[in-house]
């Protein structure tokens, strides 16, 4: 069976400011690294094939700092870096509110185009890496678009708030993808901290 956790990268200045980032090309920020830190930790209990990253920085050195521990061959993907919103990159949510009103931010990646590029993404995996258990890092849009397509809509894009260094499971039985468990963060401060306040 292959199996994917999708690892979403750690926190960035602009994460921490509410700024939207697509393609700008942005560093994790201090908490960001100790988030990535953090999902090394937790993920080298156990085994991993391969580890993939989108080619933008904030994700590679997620990915890189996971690697200290695993030592596995790191591959990049075009095709799980982050959506391009356009204009809108750069602003908070009320400044973009404001400017585009309509949420339609000019010269950004298309809905359709980003479902099609991830959809070749996830087959090029099975084609690459068959029967493998992948670590892949990615960013928020690209993955709550993969759990959309692959829930019909019940949960991700427009649903579902993915928190930075969050862990996606995804399974390929049966000749389809199956999510395992979405937007997991125990192994986080912060989740340890919300599961602690829940006592």
């Amino acid at each position: 069976m292959t199996t994917v956790c999708f690892v979403r990268h750690g926190e960035t200045d602009w994460n921490a400011a509410k700024r939207i980032q697509g393609v700008t090309d942005i560093p994790l920020n201090e908490k960001g690294k100790r988030q990535a830190r953090e999902c090394r930790d937790y993920l080298q209990s156990e085994n991993w094939d391969v580890l993939i990253s989108s080619p933008l920085q904030r994700a590679k050195k997620t990915a890189e700092i996971i690697n200290e521990v695993l030592q596995l061959p790191l591959y990049v993907m075009d095709d799980f870096i982050e959506r391009s919103f356009g204009d809108a990159e750069g602003m908070t949510v009320a400044e973009r509110e404001e400017k585009f009103p309509d949420g339609n931010y000019p010269n950004h990646e298309t809905k359709e185009a980003l479902e099609e590029r991830v959809h070749k993404g996830m087959a090029k995996l099975l084609e690459n890496h068959p029967e493998k258990r992948i670590l892949l890092v990615a960013h928020g849009a690209v993955i709550n678009t993969i759990l959309s397509i692959y829930s019909n809509g019940e949960i991700g894009s427009g649903k579902t708030l993915l928190m930075n260094a969050c862990l996606n499971n995804l399974e390929y039985a049966e000749e389809q993808w199956k999510i395992h468990n979405y937007n997991v963060i125990d192994h986080l401060t912060e989740g340890k901290k919300r599961e602690h306040a829940e006592k």
